[in-house]
């Protein structure tokens, strides 16, 4: 079986930006796809668009800061495809402020959603990958996580600690042909750069060596990759996309 045809991939955050791409690409390329996220009806308008062009999709609306919730759609999810090959933990927020003035409940909301629920969803997952001998679990991650951000303490913070979770998970599975890795953008075009000052937009751009920011689609690519039978001898490993922005 070659890149992802005939594999069922999860996708949290999939009902916009980096999710939505990912989801897409993945479906194009022949997987089945699991949608999760928290809009019931952007998922089911993902899952509709999917099967117009001849794939094959089913949205779980998911509040990943439940438990109890994912443990329940990971188990809908195997029970409505019969198996579980590949995982992307994307769904992600921000909370920002500057650490003197950053309330706990800003804090505490940030690492349940970016760092607490990829911990949940992959305790989940790994069951039926374990099972079957083979699996995926592809964690997108932030250069925020690499090289840190003012105002950022817990962005940065949870997606530091998603690239520590991804190389611990990595050496406790892959002796089951399971892979666990991450993609970590740079600065890439979604809802939540559309907000930035149009000055900071001009001092990053400045300092990316492509001289262009990033797309959805940039990301979802290497998702794709990692996700896929080709990858196989890869894991543990954090897949910078960046434009250059990091190197090394």
């Amino acid at each position: 079986m070659a890149g992802v045809e005939g594999r069922v991939a999860l996708v949290t955050g999939a009902s916009q930006g980096i999710g939505r791409a990912c989801a897409l690409l993945l479906a194009e390329s022949g997987a089945k796809l699991a949608l999760c996220a928290r809009n019931q009806e952007k998922l089911e308008q993902l899952a509709a668009e999917i099967q117009g062009k001849g794939g094959e999709a089913a949205a779980f609306p998911l509040d990943v800061g439940s438990e109890e919730a994912i443990k329940a759609s990971v188990k809908a999810v195997v029970a409505r495809f019969s198996k579980l090959d590949v995982l992307v933990n994307n769904a992600g927020v921000t909370r920002d402020q500057l650490i003197l003035r950053m309330k706990r409940a800003d804090w505490d909301d940030v690492i349940a959603t970016n760092l607490t629920a990829p911990f949940l969803l992959t305790q989940a997952v790994i069951g039926p990958m374990l099972k079957q001998r083979w699996g995926r679990i592809v964690n997108v991650t932030s250069i925020f996580g690499q090289i840190g951000q003012a105002g950022q303490a817990n962005y940065s913070s949870s997606k530091a600690g998603l690239i520590g979770l991804t190389m611990a998970t990595a050496r406790e599975v892959a002796s089951r042909n399971i892979t666990v890795n991450a993609v970590a953008p740079g600065f890439i075009e979604t809802a939540m750069t559309e907000v930035l000052p149009a000055e900071l937009k001009e001092n990053i751009l400045q300092s990316i060596p492509l001289g262009r920011p990033g797309s959805d689609m940039d990301v979802a690519h290497a998702v794709k990759f990692l996700a896929s039978e080709e990858s196989g001898y890869i894991t543990g490993h954090v897949l910078n996309v960046n434009g250059g922005i990091l190197m090394g």
